[in-house]
């Protein structure tokens, strides 16, 4: 039986190795497109509550 890391590396090159080059541009094309709407999409005081929450993450963690 490998080790945890072995096996690990194993799942992620599997899962990397066998892509469709186009449906991963269609995905990344959909990701650029899909934030622009969403962020047109939410109000002023929601975008605040937004930032306001990713900052208390960024803050909170221990370097």
């Amino acid at each position: 039986m490998p080790d945890i890391n072995q096996l690990a590396h194993s799942i992620i090159s599997k899962a990397t190795k066998e892509k469709n080059p186009a449906a991963v541009a269609l995905g990344h094309l959909g990701g650029l497109i899909g934030g622009k709407a969403r962020a047109a999409k939410l109000s002023k005081e929601r975008k605040e509550e937004i930032a306001r929450k990713a900052a208390k993450a960024r803050w909170r963690i221990k370097r």
